[in-house]
């Protein structure tokens, strides 16, 4: 059997920028939150440019690199999804319905006859 090996591979840099970008995050809260008697237009703004910034230097790390070429693929794989037509889709929600209220109705049965057999029949604990 063999087994596969998974190599991470992180730099200092890499693990600056990520601390940074972590460091920017709570920058832009601690910022939002600091000017709130300066209005909501520099909080607000505040908020985006140190979340913006964030973003970019993620981006430029290493695994912000791996993480928009994932986004990429799975959004390649998504095209690729042939997508049920409307008469399809309601077709099978009508089947797992009837078979959720067929199920119901036997496990409903099953539970009452066997309530009848145990109480009734024989501890006979007539209700």
């Amino acid at each position: 059997m063999a087994t596969s090996q998974v190599e991470t591979v992180s730099t200092g840099a890499d693990k600056a920028k990520l601390a940074l970008a972590i460091g920017l995050v709570i920058g832009a809260l601690a910022g939002f939150y600091l000017l709130g008697k300066q209005g909501q237009i520099a909080q607000w703004g505040a908020l985006l440019v140190g979340l913006g910034a964030a973003v970019v230097v993620f981006v430029t790390s290493e695994p912000g690199k791996e993480l928009l070429a994932f986004a990429r693929d799975s959004w390649r794989e998504v095209k690729k999804v042939v997508w049920p037509t409307r008469k399809e889709a309601i077709q099978m929600t009508a089947y797992v319905v009837a078979f959720c209220a067929v199920m119901a109705i036997f496990l409903w049965l099953t539970d009452k006859t066997l309530e009848w057999i145990f109480y009734d029949l024989l501890l006979g604990w007539k209700k």
